[in-house]
C-alpha cells in the first residue's frame, strides 16, 4: 500500500509532505527531507525499526510505502478521525456497530482490514474527503 506525497523548494529548505497524514518535513537537501519524512512516520506510529520506504520518487512526487501496512493504515484511520472530529464512539455509529470496540480494533492494528472495508471506514470517517491509496507492492 503506498501514500503519495509531494517534494517541493521552499527557499533553501526541501519541504516533504504526505497529505493524507497530515506530514510534512524539511530539510536541506531532497534526500534530507525526505529521510526525515520516513523518520517521522516511524517515530508517530511509536515503532523505530519501522520499514517505511520511499518509492517512484519523481520530481516533485513520491510515494511512501511500508512492508508491514498495519501501522500504516491504522495511522490513516486514526489521523482522518482526528482531522474530523470524531470519537471512536461516533464512527461506530456511523457505520452501524453496537461498539466502538469493533472500529477501534481497525485503529490499534489489531484487525487489518480489505481494501474494500478500508474504503468503507474512511468513508465513514470522512464522507466529504476523497482518499485515494495505491496498492501498489512496497519494493
Amino acid at each position: 500500500m503506498r501514500f503519495r506525497g509531494k517534494l517541493q523548494r521552499d527557499g533553501k529548505y526541501w519541504l516533504a509532505e504526505v497529505p493524507v497524514f497530515d506530514a510534512m518535513t524539511q530539510g536541506r537537501t531532497r534526500g534530507e527531507a525526505l529521510g526525515m519524512i520516513v523518520d517521522w512516520f516511524a517515530s508517530i506510529v511509536g515503532r523505530p525499526r519501522l520499514d517505511v520506504r520511499v518509492v517512484n520518487v519523481g520530481s516533485a512526487d513520491f510515494e511512501i510505502a511500508a512492508v508491514d501496512t498495519r501501522p500504516m493504515i491504522s495511522l490513516l484511520l486514526r489521523r482522518q478521525r482526528q482531522k474530523s472530529g470524531l470519537s471512536l464512539a461516533a464512527v461506530a455509529e456511523r457505520l452501524g456497530a453496537k461498539s466502538r470496540n469493533a472500529y477501534a480494533r481497525y485503529e490499534q492494528g489489531t484487525t487489518v482490514p480489505t481494501v474494500e472495508k478500508l474504503a468503507e471506514l474512511l468513508h465513514a470517517i470522512a464522507p466529504d474527503r476523497e482518499i485515494l491509496v495505491d496498492l501498489g507492492k512496497a519494493a
